[in-house]
Formats: structure tokens, C-alpha cells, sequence
């Protein structure tokens, strides 16, 4: 069953989830880090983790390379930079504060792609 969900909204979401401190608050799970997008109420999963849905349903695989989509987590290889830096890069090498200025230019830029497109198509019709 595909995630019905807009991507535009659902990108969205993830940023004002962001700019509110969701991965700094109280961890959901207080033995771990918080997991970007994982974490997330914007995650199809988040919910009811007794209910896994792949994530192939999510409707932000769009963004994930097509040779890490099969991979356990695909949100981890989003990439997030120019350089291609994805989430998985951070864990493995940055910091948190890195990670969440990338996510969040990245969900800027990518809000800012969408709308636009949006709007040509609307203009087009």
C-alpha cells in the first residue's frame, strides 16, 4: 500500500518538526540517538512500529537512490548535500548539528523545488 501522503506536506511536516526541536526533545526511545526521519512523525511507520510497513510505501523514497532503496533503512542515504553527503554520512562521521543544518537546507531547497514545479503546472493548465 503506497503512502497517500503528499510530499510537499509531508516534507513540510518533517521541517516544522524540526525547527521545533523533535530530534533534540525527549528521545522517543531513551536508550538510542533520535534517528532523522526515522524518528519523525513524518515517518509511515512511526505510529505503530508492531505494524512495520516497508519502506518502499514511503512517499519520500523518491529520494533515495535507486541502489539503496532495498537497503534497511533508505532514508539514511537520502542525500542531503552537493557533495552527496546523506544522513548516514553524519552518523558515521558528523555531528548532530551538522546533520540537522543539512536536513534543513535540504528540506528547504527541496519545499522550494516542489512549490515551484507545482506552480509551472499550474500556470501550464
Amino acid at each position: 500500500m503506497q503512502d497517500k501522503r503528499n510530499v510537499l506536506q509531508i516534507l513540510k511536516a518533517e521541517f516544522a518538526f524540526l525547527e521545533r526541536g523533535g530530534y533534540r526533545r525527549v528521545p522517543r526511545y531513551p536508550w538510542r540517538p533520535n534517528f532523522v526521519f526515522e524518528d519523525s512523525p513524518t515517518c509511515i511507520n512511526f505510529a505503530d512500529r508492531s505494524q512495520q510497513r516497508p519502506c518502499t510505501d514511503c512517499s519520500l523514497i523518491e529520494f533515495v537512490p535507486e541502489n539503496r532503496r532495498a537497503t534497511q533503512f533508505p532514508c539514511r542515504h537520502i542525500p542531503l548535500t552537493s557533495r552527496g553527503e546523506t544522513v548516514n554520512s553524519f552518523y558515521e562521521w558528523g555531528t548532530e548539528e551538522e546533520l540537522e543544518t543539512a536536513l534543513r537546507e535540504w528540506l528547504l531547497e527541496t519545499i522550494k523545488e516542489l512549490e515551484s514545479g507545482k506552480k509551472a503546472e499550474v500556470q501550464a493548465a
